[in-house]
Order: C-alpha cells, then sequence, then structure tokens
C-alpha cells in the first residue's frame, strides 16, 4: 500500500462540481447553493490533477448535495471517466418511498457507497429523522449491499444514530468529519464525550477530514494528544481520511502536507490504515 515514499493516500471525502448548470441544474438541499460549490466548481479532470499534484492515488468522490441534492448524475458521468482512480458515494432521502429503487439506480451506475445528508450549511441545524422507521428499509439494504453510509451529521444527532447502528449491526456508518465533536478544550477532550462513546459500536467509522486537522490544532488541543487519542480509542482501521476539497478552501497539495503533519505523532501502521487502509476495506473497488 506503499507508493514509493510513504503510504498509498486515499481520499474519501472530495467532491466534483459542474460549471455546466444547463446539462447539469443545481438542486441544492435546503433550496440555497452552498459558497463553495458556486466559487469553486471542480470537474473531474480537476479533481483529477489536484490529486496527482498532491501524491493522492485514488478517491470515494462524495455527491456535492449542496449543489445537486439527491441527484448524483454529474458524479455519475465523472467516475466513469475515470473508474480506475474514482469511486462514488450517491445521496438520498431515505424517507423517500423511491428509497430502495434510488439506491439500485446509482449502484447499477457504479457507486459503492451512500450519503445521508442531515445538517450542512444550506440545510442548518441537526435533523432529528435518523431513526424514523421509514428509513429502516434504507439502512437495510445498505448493510446487504456492503454500501458504506456517509453521515452528515452532528454530535446532536448521536440519539438517532445509535438506535439504527444497534438495528443494523451490519450496515457501516461513517461519520462525515467526526460528527463535528468540540475539541478544543484539550485533553482529556472531555467536550467530546458523545464522541468516544461512540467506540464500542465496531460499524461506526470515523472521517477524518480538514476540519478535525484544523481543530486539532486550535484551543487547547494538539495533534499529539487528540491523534493518539482518537486512534487508540477507535483503532486506526476504524479511522479514514477525507479532504473535503474543494469545500475545504485550500489546494490539496497544502490539505495533504497539514494532515502529514498532524498524523507525525502516530506510527507508520495507524498512518497507512488512516490513509488508505481503512479506505481500502470499505471501497475495495479502489484496489
Amino acid at each position: 500500500m506503499t507508493n514509493g515514499t510513504g503510504p498509498m493516500i486515499i481520499d474519501v471525502h472530495c467532491h466534483v462540481v459542474s460549471p455546466d448548470r444547463v446539462t447539469y441544474p443545481l438542486a441544492p438541499i435546503g433550496g440555497t447553493q452552498s459558497d463553495w460549490s458556486s466559487e469553486r466548481p471542480t470537474t473531474p479532470q480537476q479533481l483529477i490533477a489536484a490529486m496527482d499534484s498532491a501524491g493522492v492515488a485514488k478517491a470515494a468522490v462524495v455527491q456535492a448535495s449542496t449543489a445537486y441534492g439527491h441527484n448524483s448524475s454529474y458524479l455519475a458521468d465523472s467516475i466513469k471517466l475515470f473508474p480506475e482512480r474514482f469511486t462514488g458515494v450517491f445521496s438520498i432521502d431515505p424517507l423517500d418511498a423511491a428509497a430502495l429503487d434510488h439506491i439500485d439506480h446509482w449502484v447499477g451506475l457504479g457507486m459503492t457507497g451512500m450519503r445521508v445528508f442531515t445538517t450542512g450549511s444550506t440545510m442548518p441545524g441537526q435533523q432529528t429523522w435518523l431513526d424514523d422507521e421509514r428509513a429502516f428499509p434504507a439502512w437495510e439494504k445498505a448493510g446487504k449491499l456492503k454500501l458504506p453510509v456517509a453521515m452528515q451529521m452532528t454530535a446532536q444527532g448521536i440519539p438517532q444514530l445509535l438506535k439504527i447502528v444497534q438495528r443494523f449491526p451490519q450496515t457501516n456508518f461513517l461519520l462525515d468529519h467526526l460528527a463535528r465533536p468540540v475539541i478544543n478544550d484539550g485533553p482529556p477532550y472531555a467536550a467530546a464525550e458523545s464522541l468516544w462513546s461512540l467506540a464500542a459500536y465496531k460499524n461506526i467509522y470515523l472521517k477524518l477530514t480538514s476540519r478535525t486537522v484544523e481543530h486539532c490544532q486550535a484551543g487547547l488541543a494538539t495533534p499529539e494528544t487528540f491523534m493518539p487519542k482518537l486512534v487508540s480509542t477507535f483503532g486506526s482501521d476504524h479511522i479514514l481520511w477525507g479532504s473535503n476539497y474543494p469545500a475545504h478552501n485550500d489546494t490539496l497539495p497544502n490539505i495533504v502536507h497539514e494532515t502529514l503533519h498532524v498524523l507525525k505523532s502516530l506510527d507508520a501502521a495507524d498512518q497507512a490504515n488512516i490513509l488508505s487502509g481503512t479506505a481500502l476495506a470499505l471501497y475495495p473497488t479502489l484496489k
């Protein structure tokens, strides 16, 4: 899993957005397009160029929900262009009566992951429908199809999350941005207690993104105290890295550089898991 100079790097949280709004019309969740997707549209070709310049081998490209909502057509067309480098994570509304048909449609177009959007810049406030029984068939089908479910959520949604995590133990749930915990209080990171309590559930995985990379270097937090605690609590085989590019307003090489800096306090095996090993276990088509 090395690229000759270090561990293979796989990005599990990046986006593509087309500048062509006629072929790919906007339909953002919440009704208002996010600033980043308007200001920094990124084609698959541009994403590949950024990956090459940053030393990123492959990517699980995540639906840009704040641009296209649940219409993952541009994402599907993008992964067709670079099947040896990309897989896709489509978005659905699990409460939709046709949710299972939508899952079949996007899986049929080559997607290997699913995303659920319960909060964000275009939909502020944590939604409370995660444990709604109408969504149960979608969680069950994701498990049967081995589709990791990326959860865009905050810590406020953890009580609802745990109900479905326990009910569907064969379904893997990936928490975008670690579910946005507060960590600037520093060790022992008591403000993030709701995060630490999730370690008992082996079908919960954590996406370490640029948000956490920044926050573990702010306030009283340091990478040397936060990252070892995160790994000792969850295991590096349950943590995977995502850049959040281009939503995160920086170049991909800079994002990778800062991530590697934050990971320096971990041993080589743990770094390799976070940078690619866990991703390959959850998205085996990237092998």
